[in-house]
């Protein structure tokens, strides 16, 4: 039997060709005011071994990402350019049906990765704790104000540039909401989500080992990414092969 990626890959190919994400070099000038928005970076994701969503082993495209979004928080924050980042956080008694508890408030799981936990006293960066997959509906407070809206509105922001994890999860359901609440002028002046492919990641869950269990189903990584991506593109996102400084 041929192993998993052996068998992603032609699949991954011949869907790129079918259903194919324009992607172009993205270059932040200052001209358009830009805020950077980091999805769920944290160790529950991240971190090798961090618990039950965390990678089991060490994982490249999450690898990537990490890197990616920490050279851009501090290249943001070296510019005096906004930042948002969502941390999943839950209480234990409400769980996230069907995934199993992760991220519990209090918890080493719900912070930032090590190499952005500077963020935390960041004076340039706003955090937000999210018990909910959107985090865009994460971030209503008790009296229907949106911390993320008044983000937006504070700083001006016509572009927002998302990076983190999950592509096909997270990452999505916040643009696809953003969007939403763009085209129904909740969130002016904002006109454009741009996800950036380098700076995302989601889980690998290869199919052979969702068949050993009846609770899971495959993901497997490079597929799912890809097709996050697609769909996000179909709520309007523009999608960045990479992000650029001008001088």
């Amino acid at each position: 039997m041929r192993r998993s990626n052996e068998m992603v890959s032609p699949t991954v190919d011949l869907l790129k060709e079918q259903l194919p994400v324009q992607q172009e070099p993205l270059v932040l000038s200052g001209d358009v005011r830009t805020g950077l928005v980091l999805v769920d970076v944290v160790n529950g994701f991240c971190t090798v071994g961090a618990g039950n969503l965390a990678p089991k082993q060490p994982n490249k495209q999450i690898a990537g990402m990490v890197a990616e979004a920490v050279r851009l928080a501090r290249a943001f924050c070296e510019r005096k350019m906004p930042v948002f980042a969502f941390l999943d956080t839950h209480h234990p008694d409400i769980p996230e049906h069907p995934y199993p508890p992760h991220c519990i408030i209090g918890t080493d799981e719900a912070n930032l990765v090590p190499e952005l936990q500077w963020l935390e006293n960041e004076p340039n960066a706003t955090l937000r704790r999210k018990d909910c997959i959107d985090g865009f509906i994460g971030s209503i407070e008790k009296d229907g104000s949106n911390i993320f809206v008044d983000w937006v509105q504070r700083h001006q922001i016509k572009s927002v540039l998302v990076v983190g994890i999950c592509t096909d999860i997270c990452v999505l359901d916040f643009v696809s909401s953003a969007f939403s609440a763009r085209n129904r002028g909740i969130l002016a002046p904002l006109e454009d989500v741009i996800v950036y492919s380098r700076g995302c990641a989601t889980f690998d869950l290869p199919v052979h080992v969702a068949q050993a269990s009846k609770d899971l189903i495959a993901h497997p990584q490079e597929l799912m990414h890809h097709i996050g991506l697609y769909i996000a593109t179909g709520r309007g996102a523009k999608v960045a092969s990479e992000v650029l400084f001008a001088a």
